[in-house]
C-alpha cells in the first residue's frame, strides 16, 4: 500500500505540475484534492509533452481536456491536444466544438478536414473584424445601453459578438467592449453603484414595471435550463464506444453494442426510452432519490418514453416489507407513475443461468479466499489461488453452492476481470454468496444471492434499458459493467452518471440515517427534521416544491458542491406563498385587557390572501375581537425604542385587521419583573396611525380562553454544513432542532384544519397540521419560516 509520506509526496509532484502550466494556485491545489481529475491532467500534461510547462492560456485548456474531453472518443485525445499545443486551437469556442465533433465521431476514423472547418482552424479574427462586431451591437442597442448604464447586461452583447465571429479571441473581445462602454458612458457614477430600488407600494404601476424589467433585462434560459434531459442521447445513437477499458495482459475493450444486438433492442422498445429507477429496499428515501426520480421518471416522460420501478433487492437481510411499501407509496406521491414495478429478484433464473455462462466461457470461478483475504489480496494486486482452477471444477462447486451443500462464507463465486488493473473495481469482484436467509420477495428457494455488481447491469440489459443513470460514485464501475455485458455478449445500456444531491446542514446515507433512527436520535424516519422525503412530506414540504428544487438544480457532473437548504426553501416559500392562506396564532400569549372596551363580541374579517378582493367572501376568514386578546410575549417591552415597532408603555400599536390599541397599564407578579397583563385602550376610529403592525388572538366569549394549540418549530437537524465529514458527527446534533410549544392560541376557525392542511401563520412562518392532532388539540409543524434570505441572493 502506499504510505502517507508517499501519498504526500506524490501530491506535491501533481501540484508542482500543474503550476507549471499556469494553474493558478488555488485551481492546482483544489485539482490536487481530486484524485479522477488529478489522474486525468496529469495523463493528458504527459501526452501534450509539456512536463516542463507552457503558456497559461494553453494550461487552462488542457485542464478542460482532462475535465471534460467526451469518454466515447479517448483515442483522439492525443490529435487534439497536438492541435491545442500548435495553437490551431487557441480559444474556448473552439475546443467547445471539438468536444462536439469528437463527441459524434466516438472511436471512428478523424476527418481532418472536417474536424478544422468545424473547429476553425486556421482562421485569424483581426481586431478590425471585432471591433465592426461590437459597433454593430452598440448601434442595435445604444438606447438601453444609454438608459442602464453600466447594468447593462455585458453577457449578451458577448454572446452577439461571439455568434458573429465565433473564433475571435473572448479577452480581445471583452477589452473591446469594456472600451466602448466607457466611450460612450463615462465614468462610473455613485448611481452605477447603487442597487436598484423597489417600488413595492405603488401597486398602480406594479404590472407596468414588471413589463419593463422583463423588457429591458430579458434573462434568456439555456437549453438545458428549459429542457434538462437535452444533453441525452436518442436510442438510435446507442452504437457509439460508452467506454474504452484497458487490461495489463490484453488489448483495450472498447466496449459497444453491435448493429445486431442494437437493432434487437430497437425492435423490442420500438426505438422508445427505457430508464429505471433502482431503489434498494433497505430505508425510506431521501431527497436525493427525489433526484435519482426526476432524472430517470422525467427522462421517460419527456421522451414519451417507459420507467420501470425495480427493487434491488439482492440482499435478503437489509430488505423489509415495510420499506417496499414506503417506496412505491413515495413514488406515486412525487407524481411519478412507473411503466411496471419489477424486482432484481424477479430475474434470479436468468441470473443464475447467466453466471453458468459466465463460468463456462472462462470469466468467473469459485474461490474460498475469506473477506479478510480478498481485501489482502486486492490491495497487493496478486491473484486468488484459486483463479485458475479448471471450467469444470467451477461448475461443479457452484452447482454446490445452490443446493446448499457449501458453507456460508467458504465459498463465493468471482469475475475473472484484472487483477492488475489501475482500477479497483476490477480486482476479481464478487458475483454470488452464499446467504442462508429467506428472501422477502422470492421466498426460500436460493440460498445464493448475486451481487450488485452482477446484477444491476444484467437486469439493466434484460429490461431494455436505453438509459442507466446513476450518481457520480459509481463512475468507477463503468468499467466492470460493461466488462461484463461484453463477456457474456448481452445488450449495452448508455450509461450516465451525475451529481449527487448533498444539502447543507443534513446527512444523506442511508446507513448514517437508519443509525439517527434506531438509536432514537430522532423519532422515526418521518421526523420533520429529516431529509427523507417522508419526513419532507409530514413537514408540509409538497412534492411539486421538492421538484421545483431539484429541477432549478439541474443534472450537472459537478460532485463537488454542496446545496445550501436555503435553496430548497426557497422553493418551498415560492409555492406556500401562493397557496397557503394566511391566518393568525400567539405561540407564547401575552394577556391584553381593553379597559374601554364592554363584554361584546365582534366579528371581524381577516384576509386568507394579501391581495384578496373585497367582494370575494371566499378570501377572507372570521376572526373575533373581544376585550381580552392575546399578543406575542415578545411584541411587548417595558423600554421603547426608535427602531422598535412593537408594544411598550405608552405607545401605540395596530391589531392587524382590528383596532390601534395604546398601553395604558403593565401588571406586574410578586418579583416586580415578570409582566402578567397589559391593560390597553383601543381606538375605535381608527385614526391613530401607529407604525408598528401586530398579530393577535382573542377570546371568543368572555371568560373563554381561544383554542388551544401545540405547535412544534423544527430547525437545521446538524450545526455544521457538512456533518457527514466528522468523525464524530453525532455530536454536531442541534439540541434546538425541535422546540415543542404545548400551549399556544390560535384563531377558532383552525379547531376544524385536517391533518395535511397548510396555512402562512402571519409573522411566524408556514405550518402544517400534524398526524398527531386530534379534535381536542391541533398540532402544527413548521414548515420554514417567512424569512427569504436565499431569494435576495439569487436563485
Amino acid at each position: 500500500m502506499v504510505g502517507k509520506n508517499q501519498s504526500e509526496s506524490g501530491g506535491e509532484k501533481a501540484l508542482d505540475l500543474f503550476l507549471k502550466i499556469g494553474l493558478d494556485e488555488r485551481t492546482a491545489k483544489n485539482t490536487v484534492a481530486n484524485n479522477k481529475v488529478t489522474a486525468n491532467l496529469t495523463a493528458v500534461i504527459h501526452e501534450a509533452a509539456v512536463t516542463d510547462g507552457c503558456d497559461r492560456a494553453v494550461g487552462n485548456l488542457l485542464y478542460t481536456v482532462a475535465t471534460k474531453f467526451p469518454a466515447n472518443a479517448l483515442v483522439h485525445r492525443p490529435t487534439l491536444l497536438k492541435y491545442i499545443t500548435s495553437l490551431k486551437i487557441k480559444t474556448p469556442a473552439q475546443l467547445d466544438t471539438a468536444f462536439s465533433f469528437l463527441t459524434a465521431t466516438a472511436s471512428d476514423d478523424l476527418k481532418v478536414g472536417d474536424f478544422e472547418a468545424a473547429c476553425g482552424v486556421g482562421i485569424e479574427v483581426s481586431l478590425e473584424d471585432i471591433e465592426h462586431a461590437v459597433n454593430d451591437i452598440f448601434e442595435e442597442t445604444k438606447t438601453l445601453i444609454v438608459e442602464q448604464r453600466y447594468r447593462t447586461n455585458v453577457g449578451e452583447l458577448f454572446g452577439y459578438v461571439r455568434k458573429k465571429q465565433p473564433w475571435a479571441d473572448p479577452k480581445i473581445v471583452k477589452q473591446i467592449i469594456d472600451a466602448k462602454l466607457y466611450a460612450l458612458l463615462g465614468e462610473r457614477t455613485a448611481a452605477d453603484n447603487e442597487k436598484p430600488t423597489k417600488k413595492k407600494k405603488e401597486k398602480p404601476v406594479k404590472a407596468e414595471e414588471k413589463t419593463i424589467v422583463e423588457e429591458t433585462a430579458p434573462t434568456k434560459p439555456n437549453e438545458e435550463e428549459i429542457n434538462p434531459f437535452s444533453i441525452f442521447p436518442s436510442p438510435e445513437e446507442n452504437f457509439k464506444v460508452h467506454t474504452e477499458i484497458y487490461f495489463s495482459d490484453r488489448p483495450v475493450l472498447r466496449a459497444c453494442n453491435t448493429k445486431e444486438i442494437l437493432d434487437k433492442h430497437l425492435k423490442f422498445t420500438g426505438g422508445k426510452v427505457f430508464t429505471r429507477f433502482p431503489p434498494e429496499p433497505n430505508g425510506y428515501l431521501h431527497i436525493g432519490h427525489a433526484k435519482a426520480m426526476f432524472v430517470d421518471f422525467g427522462l421517460a416522460k419527456e421522451r414519451g418514453g417507459c420507467c420501470y420501478l425495480r427493487f434491488d433487492d439482492t440482499n435478503p437481510e437489509a430488505e423489509k416489507k415495510e420499506y417496499i411499501d414506503h417506496i412505491e407509496e413515495i413514488v406515486g406521491w412525487m407524481g411519478w407513475e412507473p411503466f411496471k414495478i419489477t424486482y432484481s429478484s424477479d430475474y434470479f433464473q436468468e441470473l443464475y443461468e447467466l453466471a453458468v455462462e459466465l463460468i463456462r466461457r472462462g470469466h468467473a470461478y469459485v474461490d474460498h479466499q475469506t473477506p479478510e483475504e480478498i481485501k489482502e489480496y486486492r490491495e497487493k494486486k496478486m491473484n486468488s489461488p484459486w483463479r485458475s482452477r479448471p471450467i469444470e471444477e467451477s461448475l461443479k462447486l457452484f452447482d454446490e453452492m445452490k443446493h446448499g451443500l457449501i458453507e456460508e462464507g467458504k465459498a463465493t463465486l468471482r469475475m475473472k476481470q484484472d487483477m492488475q488493473s489501475d482500477n479497483g473495481n476490477m480486482y476479481d469482484l464478487i458475483a454470488y454468496r452464499i446467504k442462508f436467509t429467506p428472501h422477502p420477495h422470492a421466498g426460500d428457494k436460493w440460498c445464493i444471492y448475486p451481487s450488485y455488481d452482477f446484477t444491476h447491469c444484467v437486469v439493466d440489459s434484460l429490461e431494455n434499458i436505453t438509459h442507466s443513470l446513476c450518481t457520480l460514485e459509481f463512475e468507477t464501475r463503468r468499467a466492470s459493467y460493461y466488462w461484463l455485458l461484453d463477456a457474456l455478449g448481452l445488450y449495452q445500456p448508455y450509461v450516465w452518471e451525475y451529481s449527487r444531491l448533498n444539502i447543507s446542514n443534513t446527512v444523506m446515507s442511508k446507513r448514517k440515517l437508519n443509525r439517527l433512527v434506531t438509536e432514537k436520535w430522532v423519532d422515526s424516519w418521518d421526523d420533520p427534521r429529516l431529509m427523507t422525503l417522508a419526513g419532507l412530506r409530514r413537514r408540509g414540504v409538497t412534492a411539486t416544491s421538492i421538484n421545483a428544487f431539484v429541477r432549478g438544480i439541474g443534472i450537472t457532473r459537478s460532485d463537488s458542491s454542496m446545496i445550501r437548504l436555503e435553496r430548497l426553501e426557497y422553493h418551498i416559500r415560492e409555492e406556500m406563498n401562493k397557496t397557503a392562506p394566511r391566518t393568525m396564532i400567539v405561540l407564547n400569549p401575552l394577556k391584553v385587557v381593553i379597559t374601554n372596551m364592554d363584554a361584546t363580541v365582534m366579528d371581524l374579517d381577516a384576509k386568507k390572501w394579501p391581495d384578496a378582493p373585497a367582494d370575494d367572501a371566499s378570501s377572507f376568514y372570521k376572526v373575533p375581537f373581544s376585550k381580552v386578546v392575546y399578543i406575542e410575549r415578545s411584541d411587548f417591552r417595558m423600554k421603547d425604542s426608535k427602531d422598535y415597532y412593537g408594544l411598550a408603555p405608552g405607545k401605540s400599536v395596530l391589531l392587524r385587521y382590528a383596532f390601534p390599541i395604546k398601553c395604558t397599564e403593565v401588571i406586574l407578579g410578586d418579583d416586580n419583573e415578570t409582566i402578567l397583563e397589559i391593560r390597553a385602550e383601543y381606538d375605535p376610529s381608527k385614526k391613530t396611525k401607529p407604525k408598528g403592525v401586530l398579530h393577535w388572538v382573542s377570546e371568543s366569549s368572555p371568560g373563554v380562553d381561544p383554542l388551544k394549540v401545540e405547535v412544534r418549530l423544527f430547525d437545521r437537524l446538524f450545526n455544521s454544513e457538512n456533518p457527514a465529514e466528522l468523525d464524530d458527527w453525532l455530536s454536531d446534533l442541534n439540541p434546538h432542532s425541535k422546540v415543542v410549544i404545548t400551549d399556544a392560541f390560535a384563531v377558532s376557525s383552525l379547531k376544524n384544519a385536517a391533518v395535511g392542511d397548510i396555512f402562512q401563520f402571519e409573522r411566524l412562518g408556514y405550518f402544517v397540521v400534524d398526524k398527531d392532532s386530534s379534535p381536542e388539540k391541533p398540532v402544527f409543524n413548521r414548515t420554514v419560516t417567512l424569512r427569504d434570505s436565499y431569494g435576495k441572493g439569487g436563485k
